[in-house]
């Protein structure tokens, strides 16, 4: 069963700004035909603008304006099914059953995930709104615990007040644990500079997670500075684009280098693909277009991340982080 679950305030911020990121680490993998792998996008500002009803695209520009994509409302945040056009709804308490449902060890209450650059009077608003619905899927979850445990989300953008107004009163209420959530900042140093300020103030005595972001830079910088455990797609869409990571950096399998390399794809890892799989062999499929190649390069990068938390938590018993 799942370990941990989100209420999907990341995946209704991602549907209603197209375009735009949220937090660090979080660059888009694409295939590029010339180098035969994944390319990483640097990290950049997109525009300072979060709105509560965010218009779909119109093909032209007569006639009346698109119906809104999403819309969200004290009550939670509407938006229609891309797979049937449906009006669906979430609301606090409908994401929290949604999780029990699912059996997760870990819960997490809905919020009002703003941009990176988004204005001090409208981050303010959402971050009052997001205390507003954890509270009520706090009420949701209490009313049916069932050995659950559910973490409260600090918001605030990278407003140091803002961000001490969140754990000053969700740390009054019993959440399990506490998540580091919102927007995280334009880049790595912003995150970097975010947690040194949040991760001293939240509670010792309680677990902390940090949301959305898993790569490897951004993992040793939290791990330094306290961040318990983390979540992140970054590892697998690597690998789905063609990228595995590796003891001595990343590996783009699809790269001509590699047609006639017959070593393991990582000489230093003891996991599945490395013992029984060449790059060249990889560097085939990729290049014919075998769907296995996909499964096989997210089996190895889960390896990896598993692996380098697990040399991680050796470090931290032995005092050397």
């Amino acid at each position: 069963r799942p370990l941990i679950t989100d209420s999907g305030g990341f995946q209704i911020f991602s549907f209603a700004h197209r375009g735009q990121r949220a937090m660090p680490g979080a660059e888009e993998a694409k295939e590029d035909g010339e180098d035969g792998g994944a390319s990483l996008k640097s990290s950049r500002p997109f525009p300072a603008r979060h709105k509560y009803e965010v218009a779909a695209a119109s093909s032209s520009r007569d006639g009346p304006p698109p119906p809104p994509r999403v819309r969200v409302s004290e009550d939670g945040a509407s938006f229609r099914s891309y797979r049937d056009g449906r009006m669906l709804h979430l609301s606090p308490e409908s994401t929290v059953r949604s999780q029990k449902a699912l059996g997760a060890d870990i819960i997490i209450p809905l919020d009002d995930l703003p941009g990176a650059s988004t204005a001090a009077a409208p981050l303010e608003e959402s971050v009052a709104r997001t205390h507003r619905w954890e509270a009520r899927s706090l009420r949701e979850h209490l009313g049916d615990v069932r050995q659950q445990a559910m973490y409260g989300v600090i918001h605030g953008g990278t407003d140091e007040r803002l961000r001490s107004l969140s754990v000053a009163t969700l740390a009054r209420w019993p959440f399990d644990g506490f998540c580091v959530g919102g927007s995280l900042g334009r880049d790595r140093s912003e995150l970097a500079a975010l947690l040194r300020y949040v991760m001293p103030l939240l509670p010792r005595e309680r677990p902390n997670h940090l949301l959305g972001i898993g790569d490897v830079e951004s993992i040793q910088v939290g791990v330094r500075l306290g961040v318990d455990t983390f979540d992140s797609c970054w590892p697998t869409r690597l690998g789905r684009h063609g990228t595995a990571l590796t003891r001595h950096g990343s590996l783009k399998v699809g790269q001509a280098r590699y047609r006639d390399d017959y070593g393991p794809l990582d000489a230093s890892c003891d996991g599945f693909v490395s013992r029984h799989h060449s790059r060249a062999y990889l560097h085939h499929l990729w290049r014919a277009k075998e769907p296995a190649v996909h499964g096989l390069l997210t089996l190895h990068n889960i390896k990896f991340m598993a692996d380098l938390m697990a040399d991680m938590r050796a470090k931290i018993w032995r005092d050397e982080l």
